[in-house]
């Protein structure tokens, strides 16, 4: 064996010990990850510039971690735990967020949160008072340092780049090339763990949290990126499928018509074709249903066009509308302000030119159905398919379940939020609203 693999296998070997001190550290201290340590396996990769998360397996550059170890010994636990947090946090299976460097800040400045909360010495380095005062000014920008809620703060009111490039230098730690990687493998026997194994594991963290009894420093962070990491997730494109209902338009149906007697037809006897193809096919699609707007104080401006512009767009991409349409954009927040008409694609093109959001009062949902039986009643609905509610959801809520579906559409996930009643659906946005 020469010098250069006697030398190479040294360094792994001093890394090992370096690794295995800060899982176990981590382990006496923080019992409840045993769960999700016990998935973590590490690998030296002298390719990488640094460390990162490849699935589970957490891949580091041995010398890179020996060099900064000798300046800090707390980067061997701040390592595995900012792993483990992103890990935990389900970070990487956000298939629709990979690559997005606000994406990749934002899930780094969350678990780098975390740490810093925790007061744990082991994982301490000389930028933190540093990391503490970025935290602060991001707090203001936040209701909760979450990767989602950073995201989403990030992509709808913009990141300066100057900024970014400071929160990268501050929170930076891992290379984050692996998360694609983990999901966009063919086979899923390839895979070194799954999303819903890391969802059992996080539950299961989220539980045993709960329950312990010993010092809770940054424990309420923690229980919230668990909550943002387990929360149902929705998309608004598959929503708008609950409002189609079927209608005809005129066209030849594919599935019932059979060119093969038709051309034989044709041919055989001239212009004289066997079967004459059916004029009328059947199509799921959008008719008749109403966008009602929470325009009260919290529902201001931009966020209310985004909402409609979004429904527009969907409904355009998936050519979703009969030729002839019903559609009714009423404006709310304690009584009625506006109900515009939409007839035709043109209508809505008026309105997200021309309309002006209204109202900004207190919020009361009943009249919004009170006034869409009243249309009912006077015939202008056929076959009413639903109403979509953009709403905060504080306001006050029908008794009386209305004969059409209904779906209330918040902006963010709030505990404070009255329930709904029994008869209506709950979705949260949140990210279907951002670009």
């Amino acid at each position: 064996m020469d010098g250069n693999q006697t030398n190479k296998e040294q360094i792994r070997k001093y890394a090992a010990e370096v690794m295995n001190l800060a899982r176990d550290s981590i382990m006496v201290r923080f019992r409840f990850f045993d769960s999700a340590i016990a998935r973590i396996h590490v690998e030296w990769d002298e390719t990488l510039q640094g460390a990162g998360l490849y699935g589970s397996t957490l891949r580091i550059n041995p010398v890179w971690l020996l060099k900064w170890y000798m300046e800090e010994t707390g980067i061997a636990v701040r390592v595995y735990l900012h792993c483990l947090f992103h890990l935990v946090f389900l970070h990487q299976f956000q298939y629709e967020k990979l690559g997005s460097r606000y994406w990749n800040l934002a899930c780094d400045i969350a678990v780098e949160n975390i740490i810093l909360e925790m007061n744990f010495s082991p994982a301490e380095l000389k930028r933190d008072s540093e990391k503490r005062d970025g935290m602060k000014l991001l707090s203001c920008r936040v209701a909760a340092l979450t990767a989602d809620q950073l995201y989403r703060e990030f992509s709808l009111n913009g990141l300066s780049e100057t900024l970014c490039r400071e929160y990268e230098r501050l929170f930076f730690l891992d290379d984050h090339g692996g998360w694609r990687k983990t999901w966009e493998k063919s086979k899923p026997e390839e895979m070194t763990v799954t999303e819903e194994d890391l969802r059992k594991i996080t539950r299961r963290i989220r539980a045993e949290l709960k329950s312990f009894s010993q010092n809770k420093s940054g424990s309420e962070s923690l229980e919230k990126n668990m909550d943002s990491a387990l929360k149902e997730r929705y998309n608004y494109r598959e929503i708008l499928q609950n409002f189609m209902v079927r209608g005809e338009e005129i066209g030849v149906s594919d599935q019932e018509f059979d060119y093969v007697y038709y051309t034989y037809g044709l041919s055989a006897y001239g212009n004289m074709p066997l079967v004459e193809p059916l004029e009328y096919k059947e199509h799921k699609k959008i008719r008749e249903f109403v966008i009602a707007i929470d325009t009260s104080a919290s529902c201001r401006g931009e966020t209310v066009k985004r909402f409609i512009r979004q429904t527009y767009q969907i409904l355009k991409d998936s050519e979703s509308f009969f030729k002839k349409i019903n559609v009714h954009i009423i404006q709310c927040d304690a009584e009625i302000r506006s109900d515009i008409k939409i007839s035709s694609e043109n209508d809505f093109d008026d309105f997200m030119k021309h309309g002006q959001i209204r109202g900004f009062g207190s919020t009361d949902f009943r009249p919004v159905f009170d006034y869409v039986d009243s249309l009912k009643e006077e015939g202008e609905f056929e076959n009413l398919a639903g109403l979509i509610y953009f709403t905060d959801g504080y306001g006050v809520y029908p008794e009386k379940m209305p004969e059409y579906d209904v779906i209330f559409a918040f902006l963010n996930e709030d505990e404070n939020r009255i329930l709904l009643p029994p008869w209506a659906v709950k979705v949260v946005l949140e990210d279907e609203l951002i670009g």
